[in-house]
């Protein structure tokens, strides 16, 4: 791994982990335990997505459960590159009244440009964050990241289009109590 204090990088909060491997690189011009070349990076990348993609997939689902009430459908593009070098994974929340606003659907894109160091993490309408993921704990401790970059997109999309995008919203507004439902896993009917 980069020279960063093991203790620095041991007492850091989760969230904090990957930013600080992720300036390490930067500072160290590598990626990851020391790749140089975009090929060994692009390696790291692909590998970083398979970590990555059940906590996306869990961040959108949560979503689909509570305020879609299980309307949505969550999608994953698998990786795919552009005819200018760029690696991009993406998993998205689309749901009917999305579509018929005509706005794009909630989105965890997870891109490594082509003229990039590193990768990085970003939403239909938020980013950019970090993407230092080189195990299954550190694509754990990306979650809260994950989630919050799915919340703001849900928000923005909202900004954009109204509420009524919201079935759990629309089908009767949710009390405290009717929150609780919706966060245990029960849908609450209208």
């Amino acid at each position: 791994m980069n020279m960063i204090a093991q203790t620095g990088l041991d007492i850091a909060p989760d969230h904090l982990r990957g930013l600080l491997r992720h300036l390490a690189d930067l500072r160290d011009g590598t990626h990851g335990d020391g790749a140089v070349s975009r090929a060994d990076k692009e390696r790291l990348f692909v590998a970083a997505i398979g970590y990555l993609a059940p906590y996306a997939r869990q961040a959108l689902d949560e979503m689909n459960r509570i305020l879609l009430l299980e309307g949505g459908t969550v999608t994953a593009s698998g990786i795919f590159g552009s005819s200018e070098g760029d690696l991009t994974a993406v998993w998205s929340l689309n749901w009917p009244e999305q579509e018929r606003a005509g706005i794009p659907p909630v989105t965890l894109e997870a891109f490594f440009g082509h003229g990039f160091h590193h990768p990085h993490l970003r939403g239909a309408t938020v980013g950019v964050w970090p993407l230092n993921v080189f195990s299954d704990a550190d694509a754990a401790a990306e979650l809260p990241t994950l989630r919050a970059i799915a919340a703001a997109d849900m928000h923005n999309l909202v900004f954009r289009s109204g509420y009524h995008i919201i079935p759990a919203i629309t089908r009767g507004s949710p009390s405290v109590s009717g929150t609780e439902d919706l966060l245990n896993g029960s849908p609450r009917q209208a």
